[in-house]
């Protein structure tokens, strides 16, 4: 296993710490939003790490190409359940179950569809469009501004939920667009 996937699988055991880190955070516990903002953090670079050393080292693998979205995915996911079910006063720090339920409903369109291409034409071409690179970094920064407790985070948050909703339409035409190209031989 090389680095870069290494890198990807940290990122990955990083995700429970998180999750406790909010879900213990109180008002008398104020540290714990500050620990998940360095695990996010921290997450966030290695994401950024691992995907460069992938590229300039030459390890990319068909385990990075796996690993690295899933380990997006469940940072991202987690870290909007997370914030939702917070339970502080000021209710600002909580993201709203509506977006939450965006970002969850894109990955399992995506999900699905992928599983449904694959099923039907053998195989899947998953290439990440500049929309869900978009997405995704705004979907991060989205959970640094509420960890945060910036007071403009719906400056972020929509943004992030609109960019959801863009890449989701994005990813279906180009999966419906496989499909046809599957039917047509």
């Amino acid at each position: 296993m090389n680095l870069a996937n290494k890198i990807t699988i940290f990122r990955i055991l990083l995700i429970p710490l998180f999750i406790a880190c909010i879900l213990y955070y109180g008002p008398d516990r104020d540290y714990l939003r500050f620990y998940a903002l360095g695990i996010f953090i921290l997450a966030t670079i290695s994401d950024a790490v691992d995907g460069a050393i992938a590229r300039f080292c030459n390890q990319v693998t068909e385990l990075g190409r796996v690993l690295d979205p899933i380990a997006d995915k469940l940072l991202i996911i987690s870290a909007f359940i997370s914030l939702a079910m917070i339970k502080v006063v000021p209710e600002d720090l909580r993201i709203p179950a509506w977006a939450v339920l965006t970002v969850i409903s894109r990955d399992i369109v995506i999900v699905l569809g992928s599983v449904v291409i694959y099923f039907l034409k053998g195989n899947l071409k998953i290439k990440p469009s500049w929309l869900g690179k978009t997405t995704t970094l705004f979907q991060m920064l989205t959970i640094l501004v509420f960890l945060a407790a910036f007071k403009y985070h719906k400056f972020f948050l929509y943004p992030a939920i609109l960019f959801t909703m863009l890449s989701a339409i994005d990813y279906i035409w180009r999966g419906s667009k496989q499909l046809n190209e599957a039917h047509k031989i």
